[in-house]
């Protein structure tokens, strides 16, 4: 994906996360901003099925050439699953951002999905 893109069915964490939201499941990767950002993307670390994620606190890590970033839970909850396609090729973290998702966490309150950012609003924050 060579052009910035923000879908407008997500929400946005201002960490540069985003949440697609189900129901009380949501699933998390990051942002094209973030991806950009990186470069390169080599290693990701992921929490372990079942790990209790907190919002505004790091689940994991993305490795890319340039940086270590740790990953910033947009929302409180449990791992459901893990993406163990972007575990073995963590590259598509770059190509897809929205469809290389990284977990999936069933929402401890889903009311909290209401402290993220629309597309719109993601975009003005990066200015």
């Amino acid at each position: 994906m060579s052009t910035a893109e923000y879908p407008g069915d997500l929400k946005y964490h201002e960490a540069h996360d985003w949440a697609k939201i189900d129901g009380d499941v949501a699933t998390f990767g990051i942002t094209w901003y973030a991806q950009d950002a990186l470069g390169d993307v080599v290693f990701f670390d992921p929490p372990d099925v079942g790990a209790t994620v907190t919002a505004n606190e790091p689940y994991g890590e993305l490795e890319s050439v340039k940086a270590v970033s740790d990953l910033i839970s947009p929302l409180d909850g449990e791992v459901l699953e893990v993406n163990d396609d972007v575990v073995s090729t963590p590259e598509k973290v770059n190509t897809e951002p929205y469809t290389a998702w990284l977990v999936r966490v069933k929402l401890a309150d889903p009311g909290q999905v209401d402290s993220l950012l629309s597309a719109d609003a993601y975009q003005q924050l990066l200015g």
